[in-house]
C-alpha cells in the first residue's frame, strides 16, 4: 500500500513538474517596450478635421435593401469628395462602378510590383430615434478642452448624428468610426502622398463601397469582380475589422491590445416554420406550436456547435498569453491536458465564446397576432456566425438534429457565407501592420484574431490571399457599441493618428 501511495505522489508531482516545464517553455513572444523610431509627433491639423466633419453631415444611409435607398446624399458625397480632394482626382486615375463605388489607382514606379488595395465604405447605417441633447447647428471647436473617453453606453446623442459637430476633442456624428473616419484618413493620405511628389513603387488602389452595411452586392463585389476581370492580383488587401483595445479591455492584460482580424466568420440565417394545431387558446392541445418551437430554440441555446481552439486563436495566446496571468498560461500551453478546461473558460464570456465556436443566436419570432388565437404555424430565425472550420452544410446537419421529432420546414434566409480563409502573419503585408502600429502606438501588444462581424474583405479572396481587417484607433467597450447605436464620435487624436498610420504604410511599404 506505501509503494501504491508513494508511486501516486510521484506520478502527481512528475505531472507538476511537466506542465510548469512547459508553462514556462512555452513560445509566448515577450512584451517588447516599442516606440516610435522616426520621432513622429501628432500635429494639429483643423482642415482634415473640417474635412471629415462635412462629410459626417451628409446622411449616406444604407437601409434593408437597395430599392429604398435615398441615393441623393450619396451622389452629394461624391461631389464632396471631389471638392475636398481635387488633388487626388487630379492626380490618380479613378471611376466609378454602379454609379456609386469609386476607385482611385495611385501609379507606381515598378509595374512588376502587386499593388496595395485599401478598402472602405461611405454608407452608415441609420441613426435610430434616441433625443438629442444640444441641437445647435455648425458646431466646429477643434481647441475644446479632451472630454474622456465613454464610461457607459450612451442612451441619447450629445449632438444631433448628422450635425458632424467638432467638440470636447471629438467629432460626433454617425459614421464617425464605421467607416468615414477611415475613409477621410485614406483620402487624406493620398492626398499628402501627392503633396509632397512621393511616388510609391508599386501602385496603390482604394476602393470605396456604398452599400457595405447591407451586404455590399452593388459595392464591394461588383469592384471586387471587376479586378479580378483586369487580371489584378493585390500584394495585401486591408480593410477594417480589428481595433486597439483599450487597457483592460482583455481580461489578465494590462496593457493596449492591437487585434488584427486575419480571417472573419461566415454567416447564415436559417428560418425554422414549426406546424401545429390552430384554434381558440380557451381549448389548447397539450402542445402548441410555440410549445414546441419552444422546445427547438431551446435545443438551439443549450447544445450549440462544440467549441474549438483554432490555430488563429492558438496564435492570438502566443502573442499575448506571455502578459497575461499564470494560470492563463498554464492552461493555454498545457492544452495536451487542460482543453476542456480551457474552453469552458473561454465559452462563459460572450467574447471569447465567438472566437471559439459558431455561434447560435435567435433573432426574430412570430406567431398568433391575437392573444386568445392558436396559430397553427410559428417560424423563428436563428442566425449563426460559422468559425474557420466549420461549414454551412454542417450547421445544416446540427439544426436537423435539433428540430427532430418536429413537423417543420427549415429555410435558408438572406445571404449567406462560408467562413473567410486565414491570411498568414508571416508576411510582409503583416508586419507592415506592425511597423505602423509601433510608429503611432507604442507599447501596444498586436496579435491576430478572428473578426467576429462581416465585412467587404472577404469578397477580395478573389484577388489576394493577404486580407487584414484593422482600423488604427483605440477605443473602449462602450465607443464599440456606439458604432450601431447612439452617441458615435472618434476623438480627434485617433483620427489624425489614423491618418498618419496609412500614411505610414503608403509610404514605407517598400522601404
Amino acid at each position: 500500500m506505501k509503494k501504491i501511495v508513494l508511486v501516486f505522489f510521484g506520478i502527481i508531482i512528475l505531472l507538476f513538474a511537466v506542465l510548469l516545464i512547459k508553462t514556462y517553455t512555452y513560445p509566448f513572444k515577450k512584451e517588447v517596450a516599442s516606440s516610435n523610431v522616426n520621432g513622429w509627433k501628432l500635429m494639429k491639423n483643423d482642415s482634415a478635421v473640417r474635412r471629415l466633419s462635412g462629410g459626417i453631415k451628409i446622411p449616406t444611409v444604407s437601409t434593408g435593401s437597395l430599392g429604398t435607398f435615398d441615393f441623393a446624399p450619396f451622389a452629394l458625397f461624391k461631389q464632396y469628395l471631389q471638392t475636398s480632394f481635387p488633388e487626388v482626382y487630379q492626380n490618380t486615375e479613378n471611376f466609378e462602378i454602379n454609379q456609386y463605388a469609386l476607385i482611385f489607382r495611385l501609379k507606381g514606379s515598378n509595374s512588376n510590383l502587386e499593388p496595395l488595395l485599401f478598402l472602405s465604405h461611405m454608407d452608415v447605417v441609420p441613426p435610430g430615434d434616441a433625443d438629442v441633447k444640444n441641437k445647435e447647428e455648425h458646431i466646429f471647436r477643434p481647441d475644446d478642452k479632451v472630454l474622456p473617453a465613454a464610461s457607459k453606453v450612451a442612451e441619447d446623442w450629445e449632438y444631433a448624428p448628422f450635425s458632424g459637430a467638432v467638440a470636447n476633442g471629438k467629432i460626433y456624428g454617425r459614421g464617425a468610426i464605421d467607416m468615414k473616419g477611415m475613409l477621410f484618413s485614406l483620402m487624406e493620405s493620398l492626398s499628402n502622398l501627392i503633396k509632397s511628389q512621393y511616388v510609391p513603387q508599386r501602385d496603390i488602389y482604394l476602393a470605396i463601397g456604398f452599400d457595405e452595411e447591407v451586404g455590399g452586392k452593388r459595392g464591394a463585389e461588383k469592384i471586387a469582380a471587376h479586378f479580378k476581370k483586369q487580371g489584378l492580383k493585390f500584394e495585401a488587401v486591408y480593410d477594417e475589422g480589428g481595433l486597439i483595445l483599450e487597457k483592460g479591455s482583455v481580461s489578465g492584460i494590462d496593457s493596449d491590445v492591437a487585434v488584427i482580424g486575419c480571417a472573419e466568420k461566415g454567416f447564415l440565417s436559417m428560418k425554422i416554420k414549426v406546424k401545429g394545431l390552430g384554434g381558440h387558446s380557451s381549448m389548447p392541445p397539450m402542445k402548441t406550436a410555440i410549445g414546441k418551437a419552444a422546445v427547438i430554440m431551446q435545443r438551439l441555446e443549450e447544445h450549440q456547435m462544440k467549441p474549438v481552439v483554432t490555430p488563429l486563436l492558438n496564435e492570438f495566446f502566443i502573442n499575448i498569453g506571455g502578459s497575461m496571468p499564470f494560470t492563463n498560461r498554464l492552461a493555454i500551453s498545457n492544452q495536451w491536458l487542460l482543453k476542456p478546461l480551457l474552453l469552458s473558460q473561454l465559452t462563459k464570456n460572450i467574447g471569447t465564446n465567438a472566437l471559439v465556436r459558431t455561434t447560435t443566436a435567435l433573432t426574430m419570432m412570430k406567431g398568433s397576432n391575437a392573444t386568445n388565437v392558436l396559430s397553427p404555424e410559428v417560424e423563428f430565425v436563428v442566425n449563426f456566425r460559422l468559425l474557420p472550420g466549420n461549414t454551412i452544410k454542417e450547421v445544416k446537419e446540427h439544426i436537423a438534429n435539433a428540430t427532430k421529432g418536429f413537423d417543420v420546414e427549415v429555410e435558408q434566409v438572406d445571404n449567406s457565407r462560408e467562413s473567410s480563409s486565414v491570411s498568414s502573419t508571416n508576411t510582409k503585408s503583416y508586419q507592415m501592420i506592425e511597423s505602423a502600429i509601433k510608429e503611432i502606438h507604442p507599447k501596444t501588444l498586436i496579435t491576430p484574431y478572428l473578426t467576429v462581424g462581416g465585412t467587404d474583405a472577404y469578397k477580395y479572396q478573389i484577388v489576394s490571399k493577404n486580407i487584414y481587417r484593422f482600423m488604427p484607433i483605440k477605443i473602449n467597450s462602450f465607443e464599440r457599441q456606439s458604432m450601431h447605436s447612439t452617441n458615435e464620435y472618434i476623438s480627434i487624436e485617433n483620427y489624425l493618428k489614423m491618418i498618419h498610420y496609412f500614411e505610414f504604410l503608403m509610404r514605407n511599404y517598400d522601404k
